[in-house]
């Protein structure tokens, strides 16, 4: 599995690496702008992210914009809803406006921070990420 990291925290941003890295091949970025550049090259390269990390809260584009580029390139090229990268946003916004933004936008998950590693894997497991 490929997997990127969007996420501005270095605390964070070392948690999620080190937790993800045991279940695929993952990339870390420190903004929304540079995941949606990392989106795109990965793509250009047929070596698309099957899980995106996104913090919702970044400089430069936030995890929304970036979540909504990411489906908007998406649509452009033409991919399936089966075939698009599981978005999941991983942020301490957890009010409800925040979750509902999120889900409208296009991300197939929402997790708290601080992050529950099992519900984490639960969650990679019901969107048949992991096994």
């Amino acid at each position: 599995m490929r997997i990127l990291i969007a996420e501005d925290d270095f605390a964070s941003r070392k948690f999620m690496l080190n937790f993800l890295s045991k279940y695929g091949e993952c990339d870390v970025t420190v903004d929304g702008m540079e995941a949606v550049d990392a989106y795109l090259m990965a793509l250009d390269a047929d070596m698309p992210y099957d899980l995106v990390c996104l913090d919702i809260m970044m400089p430069t584009m936030d995890g929304y914009q970036a979540l909504r580029s990411i489906r908007d390139i998406e649509e452009s090229r033409d991919i399936t809803e089966e075939n698009q990268a599981k978005i999941i946003m991983t942020t301490a916004l957890n009010e409800g406006a925040n979750v509902n933004r999120a889900f409208e936008l296009g991300c197939v998950a929402y997790a708290g921070k601080p992050i529950d590693q099992a519900k984490f894997v639960d969650v990679m497991r019901k969107l048949e990420l992991i096994s």
